[in-house]
This record gives C-alpha cells, structure tokens and sequence, in this order.
C-alpha cells in the first residue's frame, strides 16, 4: 500500500506544480516592431509596423512633463531609444531596460551641471506598491501592472526601438 500511496502523492505534487503561475508567459504573435509611449495620454502602445498589437495604460516619473534632464529629477525621458536590456530579477516583478541617455541627454546634463542618470525601464509594480497610490510615482521609470509586464516582457525583444512622446 505505501507503493501505491508514494505514486499517487508523486502525481498530485506534479499537478500541483503544473497549476503554480509563472512571470514568464510564452508569445508567438507578430513581432513587436515597436513601442510608443504617449506620455500626455498614459499609454504604451506594442506596434508590428502600424498595426497596434497591445495597448496598456502607464505610470510615469512623480513629476511628468517634460523630458528627463538630470537624475533625480522624477521626469521620464521623451525621445527615440532602444530596449537594450532584460531583468527577469526586478525588484518591480519583470522589467526591460531603455536605452537612455543618449549622447544628446549626457550633453544636456552636464550643460546644466548634473549627471544625466539612467536605468530607466519599463516596469512593473512590484511588491511595496499600495493601491491608491499616485499614478505617476517612479523616479521617471514606465510602471504598468505586474500582469501587463509578463505580457510586455514576453513580446518585446531587446533591440526594439521605443519613442516616448509628450
């Protein structure tokens, strides 16, 4: 009888593990070509050529307008960049990494005396996000939900260009 019981529980712990929810989702959709972000509209737009793929609402940096100019400053960069990194470790669930500064945002900074920052990402909530909170709370990071970011993560591959615009 023990047999029987050790392959009945090897059975249930495997449908158990089967069920368990995984942050890294499959896609085989068309190619995301690129990503819009519409800062004065909150939204984040997955495109494959013109055709809008995906489309989800976004949180920026605590002080929104205008462009990046130096860290610290809460803004989130507006321009044209690249996704150029993955964080499957992200204290904000999932996150990949924009390619900001560029030449011209490192210029701009040390034009006015400060460093120009960096690590800014698309990301999700994570879990010290309160509901309720303020919509644009990031250090000038995009921030939408932790679902949202399993489907962004698994559709964007790096190298994909990104323009963010007012």
């Amino acid at each position: 009888m023990t047999i029987f019981r050790t392959i009945l529980l090897g059975f249930v712990l495997a449908a158990l593990s089967a069920c368990g929810s995984s942050k890294f989702r499959q896609y085989d959709g068309p190619e995301v070509t690129r990503v819009v972000i519409d800062k004065s509209a909150r939204q984040l737009y997955l495109l494959n050529d013109r055709t809008i793929l995906r489309s989800y609402g976004v949180g920026l940096g605590f002080s929104p307008e205008g462009h990046k100019q130096f860290e610290g400053d809460g803004r989130t960069p507006e321009g044209h960049y690249w996704i150029d990194k993955r964080n499957p470790d992200s204290r904000y669930h999932l996150s990949v990494g924009i390619s900001y500064p560029n030449v011209r945002d490192v210029e701009v900074a040390r034009g006015i005396g400060r460093p120009p920052g960096g690590d800014i990402f698309i990301h999700g909530r994570g879990p010290t996000y309160l509901k309720g909170s303020p919509r644009d709370w990031t250090a000038g990071c995009i921030a939408v939900s932790d679902a949202e970011m399993e489907q962004i993560y698994a559709m964007v591959r790096d190298g994909t260009p990104i323009s963010i615009y007012p």
